[in-house]
């Protein structure tokens, strides 16, 4: 990739400002009912561990956190024996969670867009440069967990 690189935060909160923008250009009369939209709290609390606990995790394996740096320990305990990918995961929950509450259809496009694109950005590099980094150790690690869950 050229020139700067937008980290993933930054597209995080770009579609938390989207799946609002969307809500009030397009308000539609509401597809969830109350008070289901309300497990759009629960999304938001459970992405956010998602996002955190990771974090916390490569911090104190003392690894890389940001994509395209090469990462010293190929964690695979914790959410890691879940998600190959937690943390992205824990923002798309959060951006679903936000589109929930907000109980419009539109928004709903939102998260599924983020996951788009943090796979084409992110995700594909960076499960090259584990192979590349871990080889045999990474492709039985891929094997036997999922991408996103």
């Amino acid at each position: 990739m050229q020139g700067a690189k937008l980290l993933p935060p930054v597209y995080f909160l770009g579609a938390l400002a989207l799946t609002a923008l969307l809500h009030y250009i397009l308000p539609l009369a509401p597809v969830i009912p109350a008070p289901w939209h309300l497990g759009g709290l629960v999304l938001v609390a459970a992405g956010l561990f998602l996002i955190v606990a990771p974090a916390r995790t490569f911090k104190s394996r003392d690894t890389a956190i940001k994509p395209f740096e090469e990462s010293s320990v190929l964690v695979q305990d914790g959410l890691f024996a879940v998600s190959r990918n937690p943390m992205y995961l824990g923002m798309v929950l959060v951006v679903l969670g936000v589109a929930l509450l907000l109980r419009g259809a539109v928004p709903f496009v939102v998260p599924v867009a983020l996951a788009v694109v943090l796979y084409v950005r992110f995700i594909r590099f960076e499960e090259q440069a584990l192979e590349q980094t871990f080889g045999d150790d990474y492709r039985a690690y891929k094997a036997r967990v999922r991408r996103w869950l």
